[in-house]
This record gives C-alpha cells, sequence and structure tokens, in this order.
C-alpha cells in the first residue's frame, strides 16, 4: 500500500468502526496563541479532550496535516520532518484501551499487512511519588495481542528511560517507560495543576533490523533509542486520571487519542527505513534528481530537506499563508529560502521551484480539494518568493564570503539580514558550512542591533492603529467599522479566497492588507467603493455579542485571526433593519461605531486612494474617508 492507499484505508476502517470522518483543521490555529502551527493531530480537537461536546459525536477520526518547526534543523535524517500527516481516532468517553490497541493492531497487520514479529509496544511504568499506578492494563492486552499471534513476550520490559538501556532487555517485546509514556499538558505528572486532566500512553515501534546501533545514542538499542533501528508509527495515550488537591481521581469520562504518522506507516509498508521514498516524497526527490543531474543516494541531505520543506511550504500556502519577516510567514520564507539554498548543493542555481512544486501539489490534489482548488494560486506565490530571493542570494553570499578570514560578529550578521534579507539562521548555517569563524558574543550583538531597529521602528509608527484594535477615537472607530465593510465587500467582488493579512488605522486612513495574487482593477475598485458606500447609506445597525469560538465558526463568523483570542470571542454583527442576514458577521476586538451611517457625516464617502502590492501574493489597499 502506498501512503495514498493508506490514508484512505484507514478513515474507511474507523468509518465501519462508528466514526465520523472530519476535515482536517488548517496548519494555522485557530484558538491556540501558544503555538503558531498545528503541531499535532490533536491539537484541534483539545477543547473536546478536556470535556466539551464534539457536534460529530463521540467517535472521530481523521488525517491531520501538521507543522513542527522545532524540527527544522533535524531534517536530513531517514525519518524526520518539519511537515507530516497524523492519522487520528478519538473516542470521548465512550471505547477505551481494548478495542484501541487491537484495533490499531488489526489495521497494521490485516490492512497495511506489516510484519508482527516487528512490531514493539511500550506502557507506562507508573509513578509512586504521585500515586499513579503502573499501566499494567495495557500491557495486559497487548500480551493478550502478540500471544494470539504466536509471538513470545517472556521477556516484557526494560525499566524507565533513565536506565533502561543500562539494564539489558533492549529486544524486550513491551516496554516500560516513564515520562516517555505519559501525556498532560504540563509534560509531567508532577507538575499538573489541580483540575488538569492526563494520561499514560502506549506506542508502538517498527523495528528495521538492517540499520546498525549507532552507539553515540547509547551502549544498547532499545525501542525509544534515537539510532533510527525503531520508528515510532503511533501512541495511543488515554486520558484516564484528573489531578485533585489530594492527588489523582480517575476521570468520569475517559478518552482515547491515537495519533500515527502516515508517513512511518507508508514507510514500515514499502520496508524501508526512509520515509523520504514513500509515494508522497519519492516523487519530489525524483524530480530533483532530473533537474540536478545529481542521485539521491551521494546528496541524501540536500534532497530529503527540500523535499521537506517545499511540502511545508506548499500547504502554508493552502492555508493561506504567504511568505512574511514575521510569524508563520517568517517560518514559510526561512523554508523556502533553506530549500533554494540546498538546491545549490545540487549545483542548481536557476529558478527550479516552477518545476518542482507542481509535483507537491499534484501529490494531493485528489485527497485535499482545496489543494486543487489553489493550486495555480500556490505555485505563483511560491515561485514568485523565489524569484525575488534569488535577486539577492548571490550578493548576500559573495558578502558573507568576505568575513571568511576574519570571522562574523554579531553587528555583521544583522546587517546581512538587514540589507541583503539573509535570516541570521541561514548566515549561521552558511559560516559553519564555510568554516566561517562565529565571535563569542554575536547572538548579543545581533540580539541588541534587532532592538534598536525595532525601537527605531516604534518611533516611526508612534499614534498608529496597529491591527485595527488599539484606540478608541471616534474616527478610529469609523475607519474600523469601514475596513470590515471593504473586507467583505472584497470578498463579494474578488471571491471567498480573499483572507485578510492584516490592518493599519490611523486618523488620516486604513491600510487593508489581504491575499491575492495580481492587481485589482480599476473596475474592481470601483465595485468594491460602491458596495461600501452602499452599506454605509442603509445605515446598517453595529451590535456584538460574545460567544465560545466553536459557537461563533459555526454560525459562520469569519475571522483569520481567532488564535489572537482567548476560549470566547466577540463577534461584531452589521444588519440591516429588516434583513434576515447580516452583511458582515465578523470575530474582532472592537471597536466600531454603532451605525454605519456614522461614516458619512459631513457628506463623507468611502474612497480607495491606493491598491498596491503588499508582499508575494499580498495586495495593499488604502482608503479614506473624504
Amino acid at each position: 500500500m502506498n501512503a495514498q492507499q493508506i490514508r484512505n484505508a484507514y478513515l474507511q476502517f474507523f468509518k465501519d468502526r462508528g466514526h465520523v470522518v472530519i476535515d482536517r483543521a488548517k496548519l494555522i490555529p485557530y484558538n491556540d496563541p501558544t503555538t503558531l502551527f498545528t503541531g499535532s493531530g490533536m491539537q484541534p480537537l483539545l477543547p473536546y479532550l478536556l470535556g466539551e461536546q464534539h457536534p460529530s459525536g463521540v467517535r472521530l477520526t481523521d488525517s491531520q496535516t501538521c507543522l513542527r518547526a522545532q524540527d527544522i534543523e533535524e531534517i536530513g535524517d531517514n525519518r524526520h520532518t518539519t511537515f507530516f500527516e497524523m492519522l487520528g481516532n478519538w473516542s470521548l468517553g465512550d471505547y477505551f484501551k481494548r478495542d484501541q490497541l487491537n484495533w490499531f493492531w488489526e489495521f497494521l497487520t490485516k490492512e497495511v499487512k506489516l510484519d508482527p514479529i516487528r512490531i514493539y509496544v511500550s506502557c507506562y511504568i507508573g509513578d509512586d511519588a504521585v500515586g499513579i499506578p503502573k499501566d499494567t492494563e495495557s500491557a495486559a492486552v497487548w500480551t493478550e495481542i502478540f500471544k494470539s499471534a504466536g509471538i513470545d513476550t517472556t521477556q516484557l520490559e526494560i525499566g524507565t528511560e533513565e536506565n533502561g538501556a543500562k539494564i539489558g532487555g533492549q529486544n524486550a517485546r513491551i516496554s516500560f517507560y516513564s515520562e516517555k509514556n505519559w501525556w498532560c499538558r504540563a509534560g509531567k505528572a508532577k507538575y499538573m495543576p489541580t483540575g488538569e486532566p492526563g494520561g499514560p500512553d502506549s506506542e508502538v515501534f517498527y523495528l528495521f533490523p538492517e540499520v546498525q546501533h549507532d552507539p553515540k545514542y547509547g551502549e544498547k538499542c532499545h525501542v525509544n533509542c534515537d539510532c533510527g533501528r525503531y520508528i515510532e508509527l503511533g501512541n495511543s495515550v488515554f486520558m484516564e486520571y484528573v489531578k485533585t488537591d489530594n492527588g489523582f481521581d480517575k476521570l468520569p469520562k475517559q478518552n482515547v487519542d491515537y495519533g500515527g504518522g502516515l508517513e512511518r506507516i507508508a514507510a514500515a509498508a514499502l520496508d524501508v527505513p526512509d520515509v523520504f521514498k514513500i509515494s508522497v516524497m519519492w516523487p519530489i526527490v525524483e524530480k530533483l534528481q532530473q533537474i540536478s543531474g545529481k542521485n539521491y543516494e551521494s546528496h541524501t541531505n540536500a534532497m530529503r530537506v527540500i523535499t521537506d520543506h517545499l511540502r511545508a511550504a506548499t500547504f502554508l500556502a493552502v492555508d493561506g499563508v504567504v511568505p512574511s519577516n514575521k510569524e508563520q510567514g517568517y517560518v514559510m520564507r526561512r523554508l523556502l529560502r533553506r530549500a533554494i539554498r540546498f538546491a545549490f548543493d545540487l549545483g542548481i542555481e536557476q529558478n527550479f521551484l516552477p518545476e518542482i512544486v507542481p509535483v507537491v501539489a499534484d501529490l494531493y490534489a485528489t485527497d485535499y480539494p482545496e489543494v486543487q482548488a489553489q493550486r495555480d494560486a500556490v505555485i505563483a506565490v511560491l515561485v514568485k518568493e523565489e524569484k525575488a530571493f534569488r535577486q539577492t542570494l548571490q550578493k548576500g553570499l559573495r558578502e558573507l564570503a568576505k568575513f571568511a578570514d576574519n570571522g562574523l560578529t554579531g553587528t555583521e550578521l544583522f546587517t546581512l539580514y538587514d540589507t541583503y534579507g539573509f535570516p541570521v539562521e541561514l548566515s549561521t548555517e552558511e559560516a559553519f558550512k564555510q568554516d566561517i569563524k562565529l565571535s563569542d558574543n554575536w547572538r548579543v550583538e545581533f540580539d541588541d542591533k534587532m532592538a534598536e531597529q525595532r525601537a527605531r521602528s516604534q518611533t516611526a509608527t508612534k499614534g498608529t492603529f496597529k491591527g485595527g484594535l488599539g484606540g478608541d477615537s471616534l474616527i478610529h472607530k469609523k475607519y474600523h467599522t469601514a475596513a470590515h465593510l471593504m473586507g467583505q465587500a472584497l470578498r463579494i467582488v474578488l471571491g471567498d479566497k480573499v483572507a485578510q493579512k492584516g490592518s493599519n488605522i490611523t486618523e488620516e486612513r486604513l491600510r487593508f492588507d489581504f491575499s491575492w495574487g495580481e492587481k485589482v482593477t480599476p473596475e474592481q475598485i470601483k465595485q468594491i467603493e460602491d458596495i461600501v458606500n452602499e452599506q454605509i447609506d442603509l445605515d446598517l445597525k453595529v451590535s456584538f455579542a460574545e460567544y465560545p469560538i466553536a459557537d461563533a465558526r459555526a454560525m459562520g463568523a469569519y475571522g483569520e485571526f481567532g488564535d489572537k483570542y482567548g476560549a470566547n470571542v466577540t463577534v461584531y454583527k452589521m444588519i440591516a433593519d429588516g434583513a434576515e442576514k447580516p452583511f458582515s458577521l465578523e470575530i474582532c476586538g472592537g471597536p466600531h461605531v454603532d451605525h454605519t451611517g456614522e461614516l458619512a457625516e459631513g457628506g463623507k464617502r468611502f474612497k480607495i486612494t491606493k491598491e498596491e502590492s503588499s508582499s508575494a501574493g499580498v495586495r495593499r489597499i488604502k482608503a479614506v474617508l473624504a
């Protein structure tokens, strides 16, 4: 089975067992200010694992696209990727350990047809200090499963991760660990606050016997060793306990949260310990080989980095991210620039994304309709970023080479960033590759220069109305209300693919950034102005109410920045008297006027004064009330 077949088989397997297949969440989380990206399959479902009722019921399944930017430096080995898909199934107070572990075993061995003798598992060893027992229940289920397959389980455990590899039993079929097999938001049971749920988990590993253990990871290999001999396929979390003032009690409703790596399961099905050889990645490698004239075996690291980074950048673009110098856009830009830089190691010095990105998009077009719908726009955004970066790349590399003899200081690294668009991570990577010495205090110097730049920027923008949320004067309220009207007018004229990317309001004008890959025509600008002025003339009533984020989304409230707010959000409604539907329904922090007619006081009209490019795939409109 290839990766696409495994994904579809998994969803059908759990659908046949009463699960509702839910859509993937975007890589940009709606309501989690602690992280830039959706980094696990359970992250979008956390409110329901913590007690909220899911509208689709108590049995759910999906394949969730995930991105972990913290893994960017690990790309190059046989199993780590920044972008990956996590197959998931959940029981919200329904089935528990026995069903979950038996079903996962059945899927792996009967559906995917993995060799049972190469499957190993781990369970939670318990913590006497906080009164949580060893998870003998999961171990007993696994013992039954292995025995039914004729597999010996005499050797049951390693011990804890602290001493496990030292006490022997590195070939144990069932191993016990402490923190590696415990899940809670605080990480460790002893740090959990009162009222916090958590529980043991059971991980499943697949042995690749041809991989030789590397002693740098420890004297003896075991299932949780980082040498790559065992690869983790999936993890079943059993949310079983709640922290109380007196210790831990059993939860009245116990949940199952399973997440498994599609890419790793596909590698196991292919019987190769290299996830880059599976069906959703190898076609990218093949295209790189064709373009560069190099082979994968001799240029493995570069091809793995490029393949991973371009998959990640493609899905970020599908989910509305554009390259920029902040937050998600900065990570996207870094991924693209690292991919382009590693292409130099393959001898590719010309633009190559026009040939690679369509391959990536086509790999997912069938199973994710949003990829097909936005294919051309995504390609255009990524290709435009490559062209822009290549204009400065060669010059920046030449500047960097000038420091080969004397080394680099933080001041020089800042110059490379500020003048040539080189992220400091890229400069330091290049310095390492070229054996250029970095000064001992380069990080402090660089951070000081960045702080000086931010201070200058704050002085320059004094008095502005950041993001439409910072001021409460009447003119600010008017422009903020106008920004909402214009955003909806843009979606009416240009289509629902338009997404707000930022706004900035002063007492003189509003500025509005939005995703769009081409110039807005004069005819379209006139349409937008007419729609906004029509809604002003209708004197729409503006009201607001607070809702849980899930309810706000369910009622159709628009909001690109839901992750910036708390569990409850404010929804602003603009509706004409007697109308059945509001013209605008949007998540926002305010402030607004009470009626849109206030924008026309003094005979003023809404007028777009400028339309221009802001960054790759993003347009900017400036408008006034005059």
